[in-house]
């Protein structure tokens, strides 16, 4: 049974991590442009003057953030923050939207624009200083997670309703070969969003405009489902002391007041406990 984690109503909820050495919570409002956290019961933000959307740990204290602009490191305990990289620095249509680090080190991140054009963005992977573009002409980049024994990563685009899923090379983790398509929701009225596979392989999946995660097992066939009081649910993430706790954040974002009033939890962040073991958040070397 799913319940209110933090109840901070958060336009574009989004970029969940769990930091497996302050065992904290943390994620993103991108529009709001907030770094978000709740510790001993306690939300706390920290405030950016653009949109913020995912991270990958460095170290106890230290991120890797994407931006609509840059990839930049940003420490917790003080605010101290360095540029990393630019990120379409030079194309202010664009924005960072979902992201996460891999089992080699590196961090994938995706780009989109403002209002959703097509194929106005990319899937780009930051590893040891070298920031590489590995699918051009992306609309809405989501479902960025890995393989348990980092043999493959997921991927999609929400416009195209279908998950995909590329070989990753061995030494250093770069996709190998086209993709292929893992999961195909073309027939369904909701969009795969943010997604996390957990310690066996099976795929959790947010459903945007469904209010739910659903749950695949490494064939892609559909499991069961975890529902929330929010409709569009963005980005899972498993933690807690044992990496069972499902958290789930969500999006206010374009509803009306009649559907707010009807979900008047939308935006807020979500829990759930689950019999799964999830996978740990894996560091970013930069």
């Amino acid at each position: 049974m799913s319940q209110v984690f933090d109840s901070t109503i958060c336009q574009l909820g989004e970029g969940l991590l769990w930091h497996p050495l302050r065992q904290q919570l943390f994620w993103f409002d991108i529009l709001e442009h907030r770094l978000m956290t709740r510790k001993d019961g306690v939300t706390q933000f920290w405030q950016f003057d653009q949109c913020v959307s995912a991270a990958g740990w460095v170290d106890e204290d230290t991120f890797l953030i994407a931006s609509a602009s840059e990839l930049f490191t940003f420490n917790v305990e003080t605010g101290a923050r360095n540029h990393v990289l630019p990120l379409e620095a030079d194309n202010p249509a664009t924005r960072s939207n979902d992201g996460r680090a891999d089992p080699f080190g590196g961090f994938w991140i995706g780009s989109m624009g403002f209002n959703a054009e097509q194929g106005a963005g990319a899937i780009y992977r930051y590893y040891r200083g070298e920031l590489r573009v590995l699918f051009p002409e992306i609309s809405i980049p989501n479902a960025m997670c890995f393989d348990p024994n980092g043999q493959f990563a997921l991927y999609c685009d929400t416009r195209e309703h279908v998950i995909r899923k590329v070989a990753l090379e061995q030494e250093h983790g770069w996709p190998l070969g086209p993709s292929e398509i893992f999961i195909d929701m073309r027939k369904d009225d909701w969009g795969p969003d943010g997604a996390v596979l957990d310690a066996d392989g099976n795929l959790w999946n947010a459903h945007w405009n469904a209010g739910r995660v659903g749950v695949y097992n490494p064939k892609g066939e559909f499991l069961r489902e975890f529902t929330f009081e929010a409709s569009k649910t963005t980005c899972p993430a498993f933690g807690g002391p044992d990496l069972s706790d499902l958290f789930v954040t969500s999006a206010a974002e374009d509803l009306t007041a009649e559907e707010l009033a009807a979900r008047p939890e939308s935006g807020m962040t979500f829990t759930a406990p689950t019999q799964a073991r999830g996978q740990k958040e894996h560091k970013v070397i930069l």
